[in-house]
């Protein structure tokens, strides 16, 4: 995917009778960014049709993109937020976080928020610190280390703490959540995309039945007994399980690629990584841009409850919208030079962790552990070096890396005595 500039060639070259947004090696192959400068421009309500007669909206403005998002009276995820679900309802409707609308969703989300913010969160502070520190540490280790393979195990260790899941599970997990949120990248496809879902679904809902079982009785402050006891047990085994599951596949499927696309960013635009050294104040602007830069969760699903207006048409009641975030973050009319990374960018308001209701439950901590990332690469390295081309993620759902070789640069001794 590119994610430099898109210049009025790369605008001429877009046919968008020829554009499939849901093919997702388009999203690794192609160069969706400037597919979507052209909706933007000129069909900010565009209409894609499936050989297969399936069809649904692309929404590709930030206000447009903000409004599908927020508006669930006009939108509703109750149906699905994944375009690959895209004619088949969600199962777990009306079970799962993502998959509710107000007043349920509110019921799911209240008991959980205290988790993710605040002092449940400022205790999870040097787990997460470590956890960073435990990463790092092995950039040294060879000539040549994969950031993005890496960084895979960044947000599960912090999600295996947050929801006391054992750690010998953790790289299984990880395989599984893979598995289940890019089933055709070759990475992690096991006979064919379906079979890959299907094999990743029913892993994971049996490991977190099993956890459920085995939790029953026992004491806990951590997410998954806090599922559990919600109401006095309000929810049943299998809503705990759909929720784990969501949880678990929102901090893997995101996190990981912040890290490996804003270190690309860095590695291209060297005068970026030494504006945020010599002033390590801006490290939290650097991940917002990085977030900004990188949308990895690059598209959310919606459908029209009722006959919509919306961006110059009308999207009919029942029809699927698909937000695509990477888009919404490149709109010039919301941030000026969108195709500049920039370390230094004020009011940067996008919306990566999504808009509204279903803002990311995990936005805190995945910030939380990227400052973190960011201040331990500036104190251990000098740079890093790019050793072999990055490979994308083949994937509608989540824009990012299965490879991005670098090579370590240590800081000096003496740069970092004289800290």
């Amino acid at each position: 995917m590119k994610l430099t500039d898109v210049t009025a060639a790369d605008r001429a070259a877009v046919d968008l009778s020829r554009v499939d947004l849901f093919d997702a090696a388009y999203h690794a192959e192609g160069d969706p960014h400037a597919a979507w400068a052209v909706m933007r421009e000129q069909a900010p309500l565009h209409r894609s049709e499936l050989p297969d007669t399936r069809a649904f909206f692309n929404v590709t403005r930030y206000h447009d993109a903000c409004r599908v998002l927020g508006s669930h009276r006009e939108f509703t995820s109750e149906r699905g937020s994944l375009l690959s679900q895209l004619g088949h309802d969600d199962a777990a409707s009306g079970r799962m976080l993502v998959a509710t609308d107000p007043p349920r969703h509110s019921e799911l989300r209240r008991p959980l928020n205290k988790m993710f913010t605040g002092r449940g969160l400022a205790r999870s502070e040097d787990r997460i610190r470590d956890a960073v520190r435990s990463l790092v540490a092995g950039a040294l280790d060879g000539p040549v280390w994969d950031l993005a393979q890496q960084a895979t195990m960044l947000p599960m260790a912090i999600a295996g703490a947050l929801m006391d899941l054992p750690e010998p599970d953790w790289k299984d997990l990880v395989q599984w959540t893979g598995m289940a949120a890019a089933p055709q990248d070759p990475v992690f496809t096991i006979r064919n995309p379906h079979a890959t879902l299907a094999i990743a679904h029913h892993q994971l809902f049996e490991y977190f039945a099993t956890q459920y079982e085995a939790r029953k009785g026992t004491d806990g402050d951590d997410a998954f007994r806090l599922l559990m006891t919600m109401r006095d047990g309000e929810l049943t085994r299998e809503e705990v399980v759909v929720n784990c599951y969501s949880l678990l596949l929102g901090a893997n499927a995101t996190t990981p690629h912040t890290v490996a696309g804003t270190v690309l960013a860095l590695m291209e635009r060297p005068d970026q990584l030494r504006a945020v050294r010599e002033n390590p104040g801006l490290i939290p602007s650097l991940v917002e841009e990085g977030l900004r830069w990188t949308s990895p969760a690059s598209s959310f699903l919606r459908y029209a409850v009722d006959d919509v207006e919306i961006a110059g048409g009308v999207v009919p009641r029942g029809e699927a919208v698909a937000v695509w975030v990477g888009s919404a973050n490149r709109d010039a009319d919301v941030f000026p030079e969108p195709y500049r990374f920039d370390v230094r960018r004020s009011d940067n308001r996008h919306i990566a962790f999504g808009y509204g209701t279903h803002y990311c439950l995990g936005a805190t901590v995945a910030r939380l552990t990227l400052r973190l990332f960011f201040e331990e690469v500036l104190d251990r390295f000098e740079e890093f070096v790019p050793a072999g081309e990055p490979q994308h993620l083949v994937s509608n759902f989540v824009a990012g890396f299965t490879s991005l070789p670098v090579r370590a640069v240590p800081r000096r001794v003496e740069a970092v005595a004289g800290r």
